[in-house]
């Protein structure tokens, strides 16, 4: 298969309305979440089922840093954003015959996303092809920390800021209004402390 900048040739995102893009261009999913998944819902769950482009073995995906570099065959790839369960995840899973009740739900607090990554350098793989990791930004924001910032702790999202250039576009407008509003929030607090502070004789 070959890697363009839109995708994997012949397995692209077909919505791209809500989906896709160059910092959407494949998927990536580990086997072995795959296979935690085939335990909680008691049933065998195979390679691609989860929407993913490609399957990983051996790799935690979701501690990868973004901005990290992948080398996969002669491709480059770098982690650019994260997977954020939808209706459109739970009802594909429905056709599959899998229990999807409260998917979305069950899916976030399982807290294994996996990442999407974005062509830097189009190129040729196949199965079996090494995930070598030729580049680990300075930071320490992985694909977990973009997770919980999105769903369960929104508190985290000005924290994005600290991946740099590479932060793709909307995960950084979103970084950029929380850190806004809690920099005005926190002078605002500040302001009212001050018009409450009791003097002190001298």
């Amino acid at each position: 298969m070959r890697a363009e900048q839109l995708g994997l040739v012949g397995d692209e995102v077909s919505d791209t309305k809500h989906h896709g893009g160059i910092d959407q261009a494949v998927y990536v999913y580990a086997r072995e979440d795959l296979d935690l998944w085939s335990e909680r819902i008691g049933r065998p769950i195979e390679n691609g089922q989860f929407g993913e482009n490609l399957t990983t073995l051996g790799i935690d995906v979701n501690q990868a840093l973004l901005g990290e570099r992948w080398r996969i065959g002669s491709a480059l790839f770098e982690v650019a954003e994260v997977r954020i369960p939808c209706n459109t995840f739970k009802n594909w899973l429905g056709t599959l015959g899998v229990d999807n009740t409260a998917w979305v739900k069950r899916f976030t607090a399982e807290g294994r996303p996996g990442p999407y990554l974005r062509v830097l350098e189009p190129g040729a793989l196949t199965a079996g092809d090494e995930v070598s990791v030729v580049h680990r930004p300075a930071h320490d924001i992985t694909v977990a920390t973009m997770f919980r910032a999105f769903t369960t702790d929104r508190s985290l999202l000005p924290r994005l800021l600290e991946v740099g250039e590479s932060l793709a576009a909307k995960p950084r407008a979103a970084a950029e209004k929380a850190a806004h509003s809690a920099a005005s929030t926190h002078s605002a607090a500040s302001a009212q402390s001050r018009r409450h502070r009791t003097p002190t004789a001298g």
